[in-house]
C-alpha cells in the first residue's frame, strides 16, 4: 500500500525510532524522525508532515508541552501520543490538550495503523469540508445576471484552468478574493493550499519574510527557521491582495521568483524552488503607481497576463435585489430569526443607494435589518433608517450648510437610537446588535448626546 503522508515520528529512545520508522516505510509512509521536542519543532517549520507520533516523556523538551505548541501552531495537524509510563491522568491532559488518541507502549503495530489511518482519514474529511464550504460560499457569492457579472464569469471559467497568472483589479468590497478562491477552485489545484497575503496589512520590514520565510537568526527575533508563504503555496496558489501596496525593493524580489521560480529565504543562500500560481489583487490605479515610480512596470506586465475586474455594486444595479434576498435569508440562519422578506418599497430604497462599500456594505446592512427589524417583512422605513442621508444617491446628496462631522454625527445618532429602540434601551444588546463593545458604544453615546 502506498501513501503520500509524512509521518513525524517524535522519540528520545534511538531504538523506538528505528523500529516505528521500519514499520511505518514497511507500509508506504514517508517517515521522518526526531529525538526530542525542539527538534520536531524545528522538522515542522522546514518540511510537510500529515501527522505526528509524539513520545509524552522526553528529557528536552516534554511531550505534553511540544504537543502544546504544536497545537498552537498547526490546530490541524493530528497528534499521536506515546507513552510507556502513563496514567489515565496523562491520558486525560494529552486528549485535553489536543491529541486525536493515546497509545501505550510496547506500541503494537495494529493499533498504530489504525489509529494513523483514523487520524489522517479524519483530517482528510475536515480538508475536504471546508474545501466543499468555501466553494459553496464563493459560488453563492457570483449571485446576479448583470453584464458585468456574466463577463466575469465568463472570465473566470476560462482562466481558471490555465496555469496564467491573473491581476483583479476593483474598489474595496466588491470580492477580490472571492474571484480568486474561484479561480483556485476552477484549476487543477484546488486540491492544494490557497494561501492569501495581504501585502497592506503586513509591516514593510516583515513582508519579505512573510513571502520567501527566513532562517534561524536572520535576524532579531528569529528564533527558529520559517517557511514563507511561497513555500506554503507550493502546488497551489498564492493570492497578493493590494499588491499596489508592497514596497519597491520587495517587488525586485517578487518579479525574480515570477521570472525564475525560486528563491531564497532571508538570511539563507539554500535557493528554494517552487511551482506556485500567483493571483494578485489592488483597488489602486497602477497605470498612475507606475507614472509616480511607485510600481514596477515588468512587475505589472507579469502579473497582468490575464486581467479581470470586479465591477463596484453602483456599476450592475439589477443585482441587487438578488444580493439582498441572498444575504437576508442566510443572516435569518445565522442568526437565528424568523424568515424575512423584503417588501417592494424597502428593494426600491436599497437600489437607489450607490453602496460606496459595494457588496460587502450591502450584505453588513441586510443582516443589521434581520437583527433590528422584529416584523417578518422588511419595509423601506426599515431601510432609511440605517442608510445615512449623506450616503444615498436619491433626493439631495448632502445638507446644504451642514459639515460632513456633523451630518456622520446625525446618522450614527440615528442608527444608536434605532438599535436602543429596538431592544427597549438594553445598551448591552444594542452594542451587541451593533457590532461595538459596550463601553465603546457609552462613549458615543455620551459624544451624541444620547444619555
Amino acid at each position: 500500500m502506498t501513501h503520500t503522508a509524512n509521518i513525524l515520528v517524535v522519540d528520545d529512545e534511538h531504538n523506538i525510532l528505528s523500529s516505528l520508522k521500519r514499520l511505518l516505510e514497511l507500509e508506504g509512509y514517508s517517515v521522518l524522525v526526531a529525538g526530542g521536542g525542539r527538534m520536531a519543532l524545528e522538522k515542522l517549520t522546514d518540511q510537510s508532515v500529515q501527522a505526528v507520533l509524539l513520545d509524552v516523556r522526553m528529557e528536552d523538551m516534554g511531550g505534553l508541552e511540544t504537543l502544546e505548541v504544536i497545537r498552537e501552531k498547526y490546530p490541524e495537524l493530528p497528534v499521536i501520543m506515546m507513552s510507556g509510563h502513563s496514567s489515565l491522568d496523562v491520558a486525560v491532559q494529552a486528549l485535553r490538550t489536543g491529541a486525536v488518541d493515546f497509545i501505550e507502549k510496547p506500541v503494537g503495530a495494529e493499533r498504530l495503523l489504525v489509529s494513523l489511518k483514523n487520524a489522517l482519514k479524519i483530517t482528510h474529511l475536515q480538508r475536504e469540508n471546508r474545501d466543499l464550504t468555501a466553494r459553496l460560499s464563493t459560488e453563492q457569492s457570483f449571485i446576479g445576471e448583470s453584464r458585468a457579472m456574466k463577463d466575469l464569469k465568463d472570465a473566470i471559467e476560462l482562466a481558471a484552468p490555465s496555469r496564467a497568472r491573473v491581476l483583479i483589479t476593483g474598489e474595496n468590497g466588491t470580492g477580490k478574493e472571492l474571484i480568486a478562491r474561484a479561480i483556485h477552485q476552477g484549476s487543477d489545484r484546488n486540491e492544494a493550499p490557497f494561501i492569501k497575503v495581504n501585502c497592506a496589512a503586513i509591516p514593510s520590514e516583515l513582508i519579505e519574510s512573510e513571502l520567501f520565510g527566513h532562517e534561524k537568526g536572520a535576524f532579531t527575533g528569529a528564533s527558529q527557521a520559517r517557511k514563507g508563504k511561497f513555500e506554503l503555496a507550493h502546488g497551489g496558489t498564492l493570492f497578493l491582495d493590494e499588491i499596489g501596496d508592497m514596497r519597491l525593493e520587495v517587488q525586485a524580489k517578487l518579479l525574480r521568483v515570477l521570472q525564475e521560480e525560486e528563491f531564497e529565504r532571508v538570511g539563507g543562500s539554500h535557493t528554494i524552488r517552487v511551482d506556485t500560481r500567483i493571483l494578485a489583487a489592488t483597488n489602486k490605479d497602477l497605470a498612475a503607481a507606475i507614472a509616480a515610480g511607485e510600481f514596477r512596470e515588468d512587475l505589472y506586465y507579469r502579473l497582468n497576463v490575464v486581467p479581470m475586474h470586479a465591477a463596484p455594486l453602483r456599476e450592475r444595479k439589477e443585482d441587487i435585489a438578488r444580493l439582498a434576498e441572498h444575504f437576508v435569508a442566510n443572516a435569518c440562519v445565522e442568526n437565528n430569526r424568523r424568515a424575512k422578506t423584503i417588501s417592494e418599497s424597502a428593494m426600491d430604497v436599497l437600489s437607489q443607494h450607490r453602496w460606496p462599500g459595494n457588496v460587502r456594505e450591502l450584505k453588513n446592512t441586510c443582516e443589521r435589518l434581520v437583527i433590528l427589524v422584529v416584523d417578518d417583512q422588511i419595509e423601506a422605513h426599515h431601510v432609511q433608517r440605517l442608510l445615512p442621508d449623506f450616503q444615498r444617491s436619491s433626493g439631495t446628496d448632502y445638507e446644504s450648510g451642514k459639515a460632513l462631522k456633523d451630518l456622520i454625527a446625525d446618522a450614527e445618532r440615528r442608527f444608536i437610537q434605532a438599535a436602543l429602540s429596538e431592544y427597549d434601551g438594553h445598551v448591552t444588546k444594542a452594542a451587541t446588535a451593533l457590532g461595538l463593545e459596550r463601553s465603546h458604544l457609552y462613549k458615543k453615546m455620551k459624544s451624541l448626546g444620547l444619555r
